[in-house]
């Protein structure tokens, strides 16, 4: 099923604000815990510059999850944040024929995910995480990234 399309949106611009709650959401409601997200959308420049300084690549990337760190005694619901490269995911989706808005969620779940905990490093944590991925994408109508 593909999305129906809110408030004038094209395919090929930001997501509204509606539609990154709509997809946070659906993780919060998975995870069972109220938390926040805060989400930049960033060039592929500022996306490179992330990515060389805190992961060591020296190239633009899709999303990249900073976690809120901490001390236990001081509570927040802001769990981290979430920096996105509109033009990484625009020429991800072209590449993988995949629906611009769709790749746009999956890339929203998939950064919260990592800001919760989950990761793909090894196959354990990678099956686990897309598992997940694929059944909270599934709840949105959206098919299977990974296929």
């Amino acid at each position: 099923m593909n999305p129906v399309l809110l408030n004038n949106e094209t395919e090929n611009e930001i997501p509204s604000l509606e539609r990154f709650n709509d997809w946070i959401n659906t993780v919060i409601k998975h995870h069972g815990k109220f938390f926040q997200v805060s989400i930049e959308i960033v060039d592929k420049a500022t996306s490179q510059d992330l990515n060389k300084t805190y992961r060591g690549k020296d190239k633009p990337t899709n999303v990249l999850s900073f976690p809120l760190e901490l001390p236990e005694f001081i509570k927040e619901d802001l769990i981290g944040d979430l920096a996105i490269c509109a033009q990484v995911v625009e020429q991800e989706a072209l590449e993988q024929n995949k629906l611009i808005i769709n790749h746009w969620a999956h890339l929203t779940i998939h950064g919260t995910l990592h800001l919760l905990g989950y990761d793909h490093i090894d196959d354990v944590q990678a099956e686990e995480m897309e598992t997940l991925e694929i059944k909270l994408l599934g709840q949105l109508d959206i098919k299977n990234p990974y296929d």
